[in-house]
């Protein structure tokens, strides 16, 4: 889940909203605004609506503090977080990389749940206090702050992977079996079920007669079951790829591009007729950098046949490398990351070869096809 929209950083993570979150947040500011004007026939409609978009707003700042709090605890134990995102169905910390022992797995879970709890118990504390002698639109906004971040923590709480009561589970069956891979193909298997129940209790409301409001709970159910499905064919590639090195699978005939050729030609003499989408630029056997369809982005296509390919390469300070020796599942992370196709093989500034995704996507479908016939 990458952002549509940044808004800057927080601690040196970006933080940013999909473009999904405009629809919750519309069908949220509609639904307070119902609610507050029902409840308080005395306000004006400029005060329900002011309100409503304020409450909704400061909804969204308590997710961010939420994910936040998991990004902070990861970094704590060594694991960094590459940005957080608000979506339809709330938030999410896009850690780099799956704690490597049970106690981090379980102190990153649990302390999004702790962290929304705590805040709820200070919004409420603050509506009490403010209430007196009646309810304003301060303590109304906090009341529905104080009850909706407690709600956030119990629901996360469900044993359902990829909830935080999932990893929380997950960190639990770790630390009792020992083996990580079988402690998060059962926490997948909950979190499946658990999303079975949702999308099971979210069409029987919708027939009920909850109309949206059931749909929302099978859309929720829905969404779990994927990421608990997507999570279990991670850890069965992870189980595969396990013990496999980049030097594996790496190819070796690079295709290598002269840097004063001009973009033009690049494009219609090698880039085209080749269909490689990698190239390395290299000048009396000395790498250079890299050029993809991604560079020849940023420049204008008039200016093509004055522009060479050294001028908008990829240096090579500026591009990701491992060795031959790099465990493939570890380049598979430094692509994620750094949202690439392909890495650098090299030994000693000396070009081995290149690892890319489609070099690991076949071989996953070898060993498949080999399954299947054994």
């Amino acid at each position: 889940m990458r952002p549509s929209v940044t808004f800057g950083k927080l601690f040196g993570i970006e933080v940013g909203l999909h473009y999904s979150w405009l629809l919750i947040a519309l069908l949220i500011v509609m639904s307070l605004a119902g609610q507050f004007s029902s409840k308080h026939s005395d306000w004006s409609e400029t005060v329900v609506w002011s309100i409503s978009i304020l409450t909704a707003l400061s909804f969204f700042a308590t997710l961010v503090a939420h994910e936040l709090s998991h990004a902070l605890v990861a970094r704590s134990r060594g694991i960094a977080t590459r940005s957080i995102t608000l979506f339809a169905l709330g938030g999410v910390a896009a850690i780099e990389e799956e704690p490597h022992d049970p106690k981090t797995e379980f102190w990153v879970g649990i302390i999004g749940p702790i962290t929304s709890a705590v805040i709820g118990g200070v919004c409420l504390l603050l509506s009490h206090a403010l209430a007196s002698p009646s309810e304003t639109p301060l303590s109304a906004m906090l009341l529905w702050l104080g009850y909706i971040n407690f709600t956030l923590a119990a629901f996360n709480l469900i044993p359902g992977f990829p909830l935080d009561g999932g990893r929380i589970f997950r960190a639990l069956i770790w630390w009792y079996t020992k083996d990580g891979a079988k402690a998060t193909r059962i926490a997948a298997r909950s979190g499946q079920f658990v999303a079975i129940c949702f999308i099971g209790l979210g069409i029987f409301r919708f027939f009920a007669g909850e109309g949206f409001g059931g749909l929302w709970i099978a859309f929720i159910g829905w969404f779990l079951l994927q990421a608990a499905g997507a999570t279990r064919l991670q850890n069965q590639l992870t189980g595969i790829l396990d013990g496999v090195h980049v030097g594996d699978l790496m190819a070796q005939d690079c295709a290598i591009i002269d840097p004063q050729t001009n973009l033009h030609q690049f494009v219609e003499e090698h880039l085209l007729r080749s269909g490689r989408r990698c190239f390395v630029v290299e000048r009396d056997g000395e790498m250079l950098g890299l050029i993809t369809p991604h560079e020849l982005t940023t420049i204008d296509r008039k200016l093509w046949p004055f522009k060479t390919v050294g001028d908008v390469m990829l240096p090579l300070e500026q591009v990701h490398t491992v060795t031959p020796a790099t465990p493939v599942l570890e380049a598979l992370e430094t692509m994620g990351r750094d949202d690439v196709n392909q890495l650098p093989v090299m030994t000693d500034r000396h070009l081995d070869g290149v690892i890319t995704r489609n070099n690991i996507l076949q071989y996953l479908q070898t060993r498949a096809e080999l399954s299947g016939r054994a």
